[in-house]
């Protein structure tokens, strides 16, 4: 690979890391789509993304949970069934081109009612535990398949259903990336015994851009904001899906 590719691609991974860990994310569908765009081989692309994942979602982690957003009743439910889900998931290599249209459709239509409606919802219910365990389960499996931490679909999900305050569906988010994105990397691993050297180059970028953006979305970034950043990475992750082979 060219030198300045790499440089090139090492931005546009800073530019992700700091955007999606403004709102707990980790930034896989990001990943995705820059390395997708500079033309990497498929085999090389969800590693990369899930291995950049990992690192992010660690920091946003801490941060989110350090600013006491972070809950675990409303947590543990999501996780238990989405990690060997995941693990599953990232194990399979599926064609699933009407599947990513639906999901692409589903994302930007999230997209649209953050951007219409940013406000928080008055009334705050949590999920039953049943609900969130199937919840869960058929996320974790989308975040293995796809090469992502599932954040990118838990987080619209919990903030339009009404399941939590939007900060704490970043703090929730956060961890559940990080438990499916070690989980469907240990999946693809397990599968392909193959990871990209070359991914190594970016996890300084990814870790200083990850640790800004997360610190600003947990402290200083008022929900509105981490909404209107949301509806920027969804409308990144829908076209993906729609747009990016």
């Amino acid at each position: 690979m060219h030198p300045d590719h790499l440089v090139y691609m090492a931005v546009c991974i800073g530019i992700v890391a700091f955007l999606y860990s403004a709102v707990g994310h980790a930034g896989a569908s990001g990943y995705i789509a820059v390395l997708t765009l500079f033309s990497m081989a498929p085999a090389a692309i969800k590693p990369t993304a899930l291995i950049l994942n990992i690192l992010v979602a660690c920091i946003g982690t801490v941060q989110f949970w350090r600013a006491g957003h972070f809950s675990w009743r409303l947590f543990w439910p999501f996780a238990i069934l989405s990690i060997p889900c995941a693990f599953l998931g990232g194990y399979l290599n599926l064609p699933a081109h009407i599947f990513k249209l639906l999901i692409g459709v589903v994302l930007l239509l999230s997209a649209l009612k953050f951007i219409i409606d940013p406000k928080e919802k008055s009334a705050i219910q949590p999920p039953s535990r049943p609900v969130s365990c199937g919840v869960g389960a058929g996320l974790g499996l989308l975040a293995g398949c796809t090469g992502t931490g599932g954040g990118i679909f838990l987080t619209p999900l919990v903030i339009l259903m009404g399941w939590a305050r939007t900060k704490t569906a970043s703090a929730v988010s956060a961890l559940f990336i990080l438990a499916n994105s070690i989980s469907g990397l240990a999946g693809n691993l397990s599968a392909t015994k193959y990871f990209p050297t070359f991914a190594w180059s970016f996890v300084a970028t990814a870790l200083v851009c990850g640790t800004a953006g997360s610190y600003l979305g947990s402290r200083s970034f008022s929900p509105v904001i981490i909404k209107r950043l949301l509806a920027i990475i969804l409308t990144i992750a829908g076209v993906k899906l729609l747009f990016i082979k």
